[in-house]
């Protein structure tokens, strides 16, 4: 018997007076990551005080999407199999914990992104720390009523949080204008796998300085008593709290000065203990990645901290700020590069405003020195009209700047970020996105992984993603495509059973499975999607499209609270279900499916599953993705376009064994000042027909007249935007007739999956393993 099972049988004694048979879902889920935790006690312990002690990099990011841990920490240590035969034996089973909370600490690919370069860190025995907040409650759970978005509480710590660690010795004070707050740490092993190099993520818990008012308690002024533990646990309460309000904005810049200010404070408490005061060797030790613009509030706290707390002069602290933070853009959208107002961040940490103008007036000097006409330099100063421009103070003060992949980092230097480019060109690097495929294949593709490895002779492709490519001999393998063919059958077959169990919907594995799943977003173009479904449902019913490969579309997307349009586009792709859902000659062909609550442990099941990966975001609008990699790690095509990491998909697979459609980022370029979709409405049915199905009754809204508002949102455009800003209409045609040419190819399984073949043999570039390095090399000098 291993000694995770001996010590789970204890634990479970001592603390339940239950044998293991007898243990809930959650219960089993905590003896047995404590017992693995003992394990790696002392690998962590010696890892965290190699790391801190030397030189380290720390990974600043206000989502960290870490999904469950008790599978992908047993698999880390290849004892997933072991373990789970043990307790077979003793009446009960890994498979149990389906029940167990994901940790649903971010919203989409940002979030999973820190996890996946944290995995990636530990693997290759790098020293990085990540740095996030601890929120009581995730994202949110997603329900559908009615084909609506509802919102419900996620309280993922309801059963406990064995995997973390409350360190209250290490405990810190944020001061904001009007209250302190204590920051106390919590943390969670990231396990290397093949090593015993743990890393570390750090997530801070806000709690008032005291507990309650005794005295206020004592009158009975209940509410009172407790009302400055409400309003100091709040800030760690939700992520990305509603900020349609100035006291949500407040609240949101709460959220990211709380973690910058404890992490830094953190940071350099154990810079003191390691080298002591002498500050001139910081950043031979330290070097902060900012993910996003989020804690890029950092930037004044540290100079603050420095100054303040350590002596040193304002010059001195900045010169050594230049030298430790970089900063990682995620986005080329205006409305995602965060804003400011300056009375806003006085109203919160008035600490940091004369830090900040002090900084725009460094940059100021800078500028009247490099030649930039004064137009120009206008157009990037940190404070313009009042408001601080999060982007750009981190530019300006960032050792290194980055893009996730080569078409974004080409969007930002000539576009979005240009005047800094020409300013700061050395500045500037890509670093192409990329995911573990610890997580991303061997844990959630046994089967697949089981076959490469049978065929490399070796499970080294599990550390070295670039072995794949050895696999491409193989293609024309009838012998191995088949094999292949069966191990995508039997993940179809999982996934079918999975969505019945979960959303009580029955799907047909043995159709093409064509799945859709991120962000609900109108630039990631979920729209677009469905109208093309709807169109097929037309020409199937009409019967001018005939000999349809049947197929399941599945769609994975939560829609931000606020973001009444993005939960009109859930609300439209579950009345199309329906549609075909009762129309019997259609439903023979399509069949669509919302699942609903979307998240890290659904995607390891539906990304096994796909045939096709849907990646159709306007050219020029996602940053990267790390879908698509999932995706095609495991074995589907992309259907998409030329934007994000698709590229560089196409570039490493071949675009004769993916489906690429709609126009380039030149084109649109070219095309945006003259663009008007009413001009596509009028001279293509097919548009016009989609589209005023959405106002002539064939689709029920249930009277909140959203879908009126998308029609008007496509012609006639809003107060804020364009008519169909993001092109849909311009794309259709060819989004269609693509969409119709992936089916036919999926008659041919041979030919189709020998594509999806060569897609998963080509994936070895989309490794997090070789981001990282880059990130060693290039940035963290690690």
């Amino acid at each position: 018997m291993s000694k995770i099972i001996k010590d789970a049988k204890i634990i479970s004694k001592a603390k339940y007076q239950k044998d293991l048979s007898e243990l809930q879902h959650f219960e089993l889920h905590d003896v047995i990551s404590a017992a693995f935790l003992s394990t790696i006690a002392d690998n962590w312990k010696k890892s965290k005080e190699r790391h801190i002690s030397g030189r380290c990099a720390y990974y600043f990011s206000a989502e960290f999407l870490v999904g469950r841990l008790v599978f992908n920490n047993l698999a880390a240590k290849e004892l997933l199999n072991d373990v789970e035969n043990e307790l077979k034996e003793l009446g009960t089973s890994l498979d149990i914990l389906e029940g167990t909370e994901d940790a649903a600490l971010g919203n989409g690919g940002l979030g999973r992104l820190a996890a996946c370069f944290l995995d990636s860190a530990a693997t290759l025995n790098k020293p990085l720390m990540g740095y996030g907040i601890r929120y009581k409650y995730g994202l949110f759970k997603q329900e559908i009523s009615d084909g609506f978005q509802i919102e419900q509480v996620d309280d993922w710590t309801r059963y406990g949080d064995p995997w973390s660690s409350r360190h209250e010795d290490e405990a810190v004070r944020v001061d904001f204008k009007g209250m302190s707050v204590r920051a106390v740490p919590y943390d969670m092993p990231v396990v290397g796998f093949r090593t015993d190099n743990v890393g570390t993520l750090r997530l801070w818990q806000s709690e008032a300085l005291e507990p309650f008012d005794f005295e206020m308690f004592n009158e009975q002024k209940y509410d009172k008593s407790v009302s400055l533990k409400n309003r100091a646990e709040d800030i760690s309460r939700v992520l990305y709290p509603n900020d349609d309000t100035n006291e949500g904005k407040k609240l949101r810049l709460k959220q990211q000065y709380f973690f910058s200010s404890a992490s830094l404070q953190d940071i350099i408490r154990n810079y003191k203990k390691y080298h002591g005061t002498d500050f001139t060797q910081f950043a031979d030790f330290v070097t902060v990645q900012l993910n996003d613009t989020h804690p890029v509030i950092s930037i004044p706290e540290l100079i603050r901290l420095l100054t303040e707390n350590e002596g040193l002069d304002f010059d001195a602290a900045f010169d050594i700020a230049k030298n430790v933070f970089n900063y990682t853009n995620h986005t080329v959208m205006q409305e995602a590069l965060e804003k400011w107002d300056l009375k806003i961040i006085r109203d919160t940490v008035p600490q940091v405003v004369d830090i900040i103008k002090k900084l725009d007036k460094k940059l100021k000097k800078e500028l009247a020195k490099t030649g930039l006409s004064k137009s120009d330099a206008e157009k990037i100063y940190i404070i313009q009209d009042k408001r601080v421009h999060m982007a750009y103070l981190a530019v300006f003060c960032s050792k290194y700047v980055n893009g996730v992949a080569e078409i974004h980092t080409e969007i930002l230097k000539n576009s979005v970020l240009k005047s800094w480019y020409e300013v700061y060109p050395e500045k500037f690097q890509n670093k192409t996105n990329g995911i573990t495929q610890r997580r991303w294949l061997y844990l959630c593709n046994p089967e697949l992984a089981a076959l490469i490895t049978e065929l490399l002779g070796t499970d080294s492709w599990i550390k070295n993603l670039d072995k794949l490519h050895n696999l491409t001999k193989f293609a024309d393998d009838k012998a191995v495509i088949e094999r292949f063919a069966k191990i995508k059958q039997e993940k179809k077959n999982q996934l079918a059973r999975f969505i019945n169990t979960k959303d009580g919907i029955s799907v047909n594995p043995d159709t093409v499975f064509d799945i859709q799943i991120k962000r609900l977003h109108e630039y990631k173009r979920q729209l677009l999607n469905i109208l093309a479904i709807l169109e097929l449902y037309f020409e199937i019913k009409e019967g001018t499209l005939t000999d349809f490969t049947p197929t399941t579309f599945i769609f994975g997307a939560k829609s931000a609270p606020g973001y009444a349009r993005a939960k009109g586009i859930i609300k439209l792709i579950n009345e199309v279900a329906k549609l075909i859902e009762k129309d019997d000659k259609v439903s023979k062909y399509i069949k669509v499916v919302f699942i609903k609550d979307y998240n890290v442990s659904y995607a390891e099941k539906l990304v096994a599953a796909a045939d096709v990966s849907e990646q159709i975001s306007t050219a020029g609008t996602e940053a990267s993705g790390t879908g698509n990699m999932k995706l095609m790690l495991n074995g589907a095509v992309t259907l998409g376009t030329f934007d994000g990491a698709n590229i560089e998909i196409v570039r490493e697979a071949g675009e004769e064994n993916n489906y690429i459609f709609g126009a380039t980022v030149e084109k649109i370029e070219d095309i945006k000042d003259r663009y008007n979709p009413k001009e596509y409405y009028e001279k293509d049915k097919r548009i016009k027909r989609v589209l005023d199905s959405l106002i002539d009754g064939t689709l029920n809204d249930g009277n909140t007249k959203i879908f009126k508002e998308l029609y008007t949102s496509l012609l006639e455009g809003a107060s804020w935007h364009e008519p169909d800003h993001y092109f849909l209409l311009l794309d259709f045609d060819d989004y269609v007739k693509t969409k119709i040419r992936v089916n036919n190819d999926c008659k041919d399984k041979t030919a189709f999956y020998r594509k999806c073949w060569l897609n998963m043999c080509n994936a070895g570039k989309f490794s997090s393993d070789r981001t990282i390095k880059e990130y060693c090399k290039d940035i963290w000098h690690i």
